[in-house]
């Protein structure tokens, strides 16, 4: 069968809304540092009066790596839920933009709910605290999963934040049956440790069933086993998947594929934002094993687009990430 699509991620269809805060800005307004937190619409708009000079652009985690795909040269798809107004048009239009198949039907307006949006507040130490409205991102359900599009994919990239939402589970498992049926791959990322707790029966059961990539940090990783030991935890990790890329923040990554382990350093350099440092980790591992490098080859590559993320505000890259993947594989 031939593949036309290299990685399809499907997750949370948002807008990101960024802005610089003090600590203090956090304390006043009650927002966890360093988490994301579900909020509903009129948070949301209480935070998005407060916040100085925000700036939008599409995002959540999985179009964030998909984009990052599409930098990098991969043919990518995406499947996420917006509405038909103006967010959703700036969702769509810049996904687009970047050379990303995106074609799930938008929900028509005045249906009870709004294009999701996640405002992101980064303080001075580059920590970035994330408070997400859903909004229509969380009725994606089995019916916006598209056979021909999940059958003619390589692989499959899992949002596990997208486990938020009454669809979310069976669109999951729609688009892993016609994935495999095709003789595609999965990947999933866990996303966040208080998202594992809240679906973690859910979460254990796909990656023991269905997933042939595991992304996840050491916090993630250790709450999905309820281990608060990171090297017992790759162990459980290693059982059930057939590679396992979990990133440790400034000391890089751990790989594991059989019976092959292997720590790749992160990237020195400035730190402004770590938003989507993950997402693009990811990007840069999925990329390289559609090239067909092997896993510490890949991890290196996303060790260095989840580097250059870092360096500025914002989840997408602003640096030819081709032109550094090029330097880095002929160095």
């Amino acid at each position: 069968m031939t593949r036309h699509i290299q990685v399809v991620g499907i997750g949370n269809a948002m807008v990101d809304i960024l802005a610089h805060c003090e600590e203090s800005f956090l304390v006043e307004h009650g927002v966890r540092k360093g988490v994301m937190q579900l909020i509903d619409g009129h948070r949301a708009a209480d935070i998005r009066r407060v916040m100085v000079s925000p700036s939008e652009v599409s995002g959540g985690s999985a179009a964030n790596t998909v984009a990052g795909l599409a930098d990098l040269g991969c043919r990518t798809a995406y499947v996420g839920k917006v509405v038909d107004d103006r967010l959703g048009h700036v969702f769509a239009d810049d996904i687009r933009s970047l050379g990303v198949k995106y074609e799930t039907p938008m929900t028509p307006p005045g249906e009870g709910t709004d294009t999701g949006c996640c405002m992101v507040l980064v303080t001075p130490d580059g920590e970035r605290s994330m408070n997400t409205y859903l909004g229509a991102s969380e009725t994606l359900g089995s019916r916006d999963i598209d056979r021909s599009l999940m059958e003619r994919t390589g692989w499959i990239y899992l949002e596990g934040y997208r486990f938020d939402g009454p669809d979310g589970h069976a669109a999951f498992a729609r688009a892993i049956e016609y994935c495999k049926a095709g003789g595609g791959c999965v990947s999933l990322t866990l996303s966040d440790p208080y998202c594992v707790s809240r679906h973690l029966s859910s979460f254990r059961r796909m990656v023991r069933d269905d997933v042939d990539l595991l992304f996840c940090n050491q916090h993630e990783l250790k709450a999905l086993y309820g281990i608060d030991d990171l090297e017992r935890a790759v162990e459980k990790a290693r059982k059930e998947v057939a590679i396992l890329a979990c990133t440790l923040g400034s000391e890089g990554a751990v790989v594991v594929s059989g019976k092959n382990l292997r720590r790749v350093s992160a990237r020195p350099g400035p730190v402004v934002d770590v938003t989507g440092a993950g997402d693009l980790f990811a990007a840069g591992f999925l990329y390289g094993l559609t090239a067909g490098f092997e896993p510490e080859l890949c991890a290196r590559l996303g060790c260095l687009s989840a580097g250059e993320v870092i360096r500025h505000v914002g989840a997408r890259p602003r640096t030819d990430l081709r032109e550094l993947v090029h330097r880095e594989l002929n160095s």
